[in-house]
C-alpha cells in the first residue's frame, strides 16, 4: 500500500501536554514518510508589544525544535507561528498546509471550565473539517491495537472508512467496538426477576445486537476488523474506554456525528465523554463535508 499521510500539522504550546503530542506525531511522520508541521498559535486578542514578542519567542523555539526534529530523528519538519484564538488557528492552520490529520495534546482537566466554555482541545476537535488525534498517552512505540467505536450507523461507516484511507489502521489489530443498549436492561435491575432470567434477557439481547454488527460489517466489507460487543451498563463512552484499557489497545477511534445528527449536543455526548475520560490516544473524524450537520 502506497503513502496516504503526506502532511500532519502538531500543535504546541510548548508544555508537557504538546511534548506528547509531538512525539506522536513524530512516529507517526517517520511511519508514514508524512512531513510534520508544527503550530504554534498566538492569541492576538493582547497588545501588540505583547504579540511580538511571544511571536519572536515562539518563533526560536519552533526553529530549535524543527532542527532537533530533521537532524536528530530524521523528520520533514517545519513550523509555522499564526495569529489567533487557538482552536481556530489550528484549524486554519490545518486547512492552509492541507493536511491530513491534526495532532494535539491532551486537554487540561479542569471540570469548572470545561463545562463553561469547553477545553481548546474540545474546541479544536468540534470545529475541524478533518481528523484530529488527541495524544493522551505516552508514545512508547508505534500502535499495535485498535478499537474503533461505533453506533452502526452512516457515520460510523464513514468513521472507519477514513481511518482506514489515512492507512492509520494498517498492520493494527483492530476491532469494532459495538456497546448495545436495551430498554430492558436498565429496568432489569429493578425487576424481580431471577439470575436465570436476567441472563437470558442479556443473550436475547446480545443475539439481536450481534446480528446488527453482522448487517454492519457485510455493508462496509473492510477485512482485518474483528468485532467485539458489550453491553451497555451505564454510560456508553465508559464502557468505551474500560474495554480499551481491558484489551490493551492505545487507540480510540470514535466519530463526531452521532446516528442522529439532532442528537448532537457538543460533538456527540459519547465522543465528548471519550475525549473527557479517557487514558488512550483517540482518534476524532468528523462526517464529509457535505454530510456535516450543523
Amino acid at each position: 500500500m502506497g503513502r496516504l499521510m503526506k502532511a500532519i500539522v502538531v500543535a504546541t504550546d510548548f508544555s508537557e501536554r504538546s511534548d506528547r503530542a509531538i512525539r506522536r506525531a513524530k512516529l507517526l511522520a517517520r511511519e508514514h514518510d508524512a512531513k510534520l508541521h508544527l503550530v504554534h498559535v498566538v492569541d492576538d486578542d493582547q497588545t501588540q508589544s505583547l504579540v511580538l514578542a511571544e511571536r519572536n519567542a515562539s518563533t526560536e523555539l519552533l526553529e530549535k525544535l524543527t532542527l532537533s526534529l530533521q537532524e536528530i530523528d530524521s523528520v520533514k519538519c517545519d513550523f509555522h507561528v499564526v495569529l489567533g484564538k487557538p482552536f481556530f488557528g489550528i484549524n486554519q492552520a490545518a486547512r492552509d498546509l492541507q493536511a491530513d490529520l491534526v495532532v494535539i495534546g491532551p486537554h487540561r482537566r479542569q471540570l469548572l471550565r470545561d463545562i463553561l466554555v469547553g477545553t481548546s482541545a474540545e474546541r479544536t476537535i468540534r470545529t475541524a473539517d478533518r481528523p484530529v488525534l488527541m495524544a493522551n498517552g505516552f508514545p512508547a512505540g508505534l500502535y499495535s491495537r485498535a478499537i474503533a467505536a461505533s453506533d452502526l450507523s452512516i457515520y460510523s461507516e464513514t468513521t472507519i472508512r477514513k481511518a482506514k484511507s489515512l492507512g492509520l489502521l494498517d498492520r493494527l489489530n483492530t476491532s469494532l467496538l459495538y456497546v448495545f443498549s436495551d430498554p430492558g436492561l436498565a429496568l432489569m435491575n429493578r425487576a424481580s426477576l431471577s439470575d436465570d432470567e436476567k441472563q437470558t434477557y442479556i443473550a436475547e439481547a446480545r443475539n439481536r445486537a450481534e446480528k446488527e454488527v453482522e448487517s454492519f460489517m457485510d455493508r462496509i466489507k473492510l477485512d482485518g476488523i474483528s468485532t467485539i460487543l458489550q453491553p451497555s451498563n451505564g454510560s456508553i463512552a465508559e464502557t468505551i474506554c474500560k474495554t480499551t484499557q481491558d484489551l490493551s489497545a492505545e487507540l480510540i477511534v470514535v466519530g463526531t456525528c452521532s446516528r442522529s445528527a439532532f442528537t448532537r449536543a457538543l460533538i456527540g455526548s459519547v465522543t465528548e465523554g471519550v475525549l473527557r475520560h479517557s487514558d488512550r490516544d483517540v482518534l476524532a473524524i468528523p462526517p464529509p463535508q457535505n454530510e456535516a450537520v450543523p
